[in-house]
């Protein structure tokens, strides 16, 4: 197959792919954060308590882990396109449903199969545009493509404050309904990559002539110790990163407005600021990792975010807390800006999205008791000692990406001819 990526009929292929896949980040993101946007409404609307208000986070989180990890396996399976326009279809449907719900259980239930559709677009939109575009520049574009989460929290929060203090949360829930439509869009006008079809090709070829040499997705990964080591130390930064990370974002908002003791639009308002600089921080971070690398964009981001997120505790005030959130936006935007690119090259395409899928994932199933640890220390003693504790897994999420090498793969090389790990 002739390689295409930088002709013109390539650049608009992945300039589309592109496009799309931002706006289902978007849809994505902004569907993620409305639950903590709308957290306190939700627990004062059905009479939680902090842990059971936690558990709402808990159950999205494994919800996504579970649905990321089958996802990423689909995405090798099936191709990329058609895995996340699947979950944006299944998502968009379960959360405009949970304006109906009437208790907690059926709104865990339902939230957390809409989970499932959640925990795919994320890192599967990352390993689609990994492999349209060249080296040189993909930390960058896909960091670029990343902040589309971003904009959807700024969306949510826009939305809540818009919404919720007049009409309440669930027609807030009911209007993400219509995000259906970009499923179709994502179907019908998306290629999948030429990698991708390269090897889906090569498998069909090794399957008619010899069988058993069509190995992909975990067979694969199970198969190769190199491959299954690399994994090991992706879903273990993995874990880390989103302990730190699903605590913080699923209770920041309340700390905001409770123990900062700010009002709720003046609280959306201070989460925008946040949410904006933390796309400069992505951006940024591909712009530092192009030039530096993976690791040490990656390192940087997580020690500098441990540092901020115990100086909010300490020294935050409502006089100073939108200086410090800011700050704190740009930095944790970091990881997460180098995140994929990095865990993308660590992997050859029969199996990329599926290790992708799993580290990501796992990360995030792992992660899951996050809001309700928070939600428990919260209630002996307060969420910023809760958010003390997360700093320290954001410290420690850089020793496994200490034994993980740069570049190993090259997501853009056709089958067959991708460079092999050093051992």
């Amino acid at each position: 197959m002739e390689n295409t990526a930088g002709s013109a009929e390539g650049n608009k292929k992945w300039k589309l792919a592109f496009i799309l896949c931002f706006l289902a980040l978007v849809v994505d993101g902004a569907d993620v954060m409305m639950l903590s946007l709308s957290l306190k409404s939700i627990k004062d609307d059905f009479g939680l308590t902090g842990v059971e208000a936690g558990m709402l986070g808990s159950v999205t989180i494994l919800g996504m882990g579970l649905g990321g990890i089958f996802g990423g396996w689909c995405s090798d399976k099936f191709g990329r396109v058609k895995a996340i326009a699947a979950s944006v279809l299944l998502f968009s449907v379960l959360t405009a449903l949970l304006s109906f719900t009437q208790n907690v259980w059926q709104f865990g239930i339902l939230r957390f199969i809409s989970g499932v559709g959640l925990g795919t677009v994320y890192i599967v939109s990352a390993g689609l545009i990994s492999e349209y575009v060249p080296t040189k520049h993909r930390t960058t574009i896909i960091a670029t493509l990343q902040t589309g989460w971003t904009f959807g929290y700024i969306v949510a929060s826009l939305m809540a404050g818009a919404i919720i203090p007049d009409h309440g949360w669930r027609l807030m829930f009911l209007l993400s309904g219509s995000a259906i439509i970009l499923s179709f869009l994502l179907y019908y006008f998306v290629p999948e990559s030429e990698s991708w079809q390269a090897e889906r090709d090569r498998k069909l070829l090794a399957k008619k002539d010899n069988p058993q040499d069509s190995s992909f997705g975990f067979k694969l990964i199970f198969k190769d110790k190199a491959v299954l080591k690399v994994l090991l130390m992706w879903i273990s930064a993995s874990m880390l990163l989103h302990l730190g990370y699903n605590g913080v974002n699923h209770w920041m908002p309340t700390y905001i407005e409770t123990e900062m003791g700010l009002n709720y639009k003046s609280m959306t308002y201070y989460m925008i600021a946040s949410y904006s600089a933390m796309v400069f921080g992505k951006i940024s971070a591909g712009i530092i990792s192009d030039k530096f690398g993976r690791r040490f964009a990656f390192m940087f981001g997580c020690i500098a975010t441990a540092a901020c997120l115990v100086s909010i505790v300490m020294f935050a005030n409502p006089t100073n807390i939108i200086y410090f959130l800011a700050l704190f936006g740009f930095l944790y935007g970091i990881p997460f800006g180098v995140y994929a690119t990095f865990m993308s090259e660590s992997f050859p395409t029969a199996a990329r999205g599926t290790a992708m899928g799993t580290a990501h994932n796992m990360g995030r199933i792992g992660s899951a008791t996050a809001p309700i640890l928070v939600g428990a220390i919260a209630a002996s003693e307060s969420i910023g000692y809760g958010f003390l504790i997360l700093g320290f897994f954001y410290l420690i999420s850089i020793l496994p990406i200490l034994f993980i090498r740069e570049k190993m793969f090259d997501p853009s090389a056709k089958a067959g001819v991708e460079p092999e790990p050093a051992k």
